[in-house]
């Protein structure tokens, strides 16, 4: 895992976490305030709908995924993005394999932690 507040931070294949069938990720960058997460995904993984108090914020990088936000569903790809605000149940299927970026605020401590989390 890297160290916060790291100023940059380089790729790293030892620091990408297993975290689920089909699903990887790893920290980019975080503060007390901020994280960034590049999360990848196979096709036909599953982010099972969970909720949590941060806010986050999700760009599709590639791929394809079914994503549900309080019931509301939507095909988003490559140059999309989503807004989940704190509390708000949310999930993503993947149609096509593909990569998310999923900022948060404040930090996922759990994810710090190498905790596993929603899915579980």
């Amino acid at each position: 895992m890297i160290k916060k507040n790291t100023v940059f931070n380089k790729h790293n294949p030892k620091l990408v976490e297993n975290i689920d069938i089909g699903i990887s990720r790893q920290i980019l960058a975080y503060g007390s305030d901020l994280m960034a997460v590049k999360v990848w995904f196979d096709e036909g993984a599953i982010g099972f709908e969970h909720k949590h108090h941060h806010t986050q914020i999700s760009y599709v990088e590639s791929g394809e995924f079914e994503v549900v936000i309080e019931g509301e569903t939507q095909i988003l790809t490559a140059g999309d993005s989503f807004f989940v605000e704190p509390h708000k149940l949310h999930g993503a299927i993947c149609r096509k394999k593909g990569v998310l970026i999923d900022v948060f605020t404040p930090h996922r401590e759990d994810f710090i932690q190498g905790e596993n989390n929603e899915n579980k």
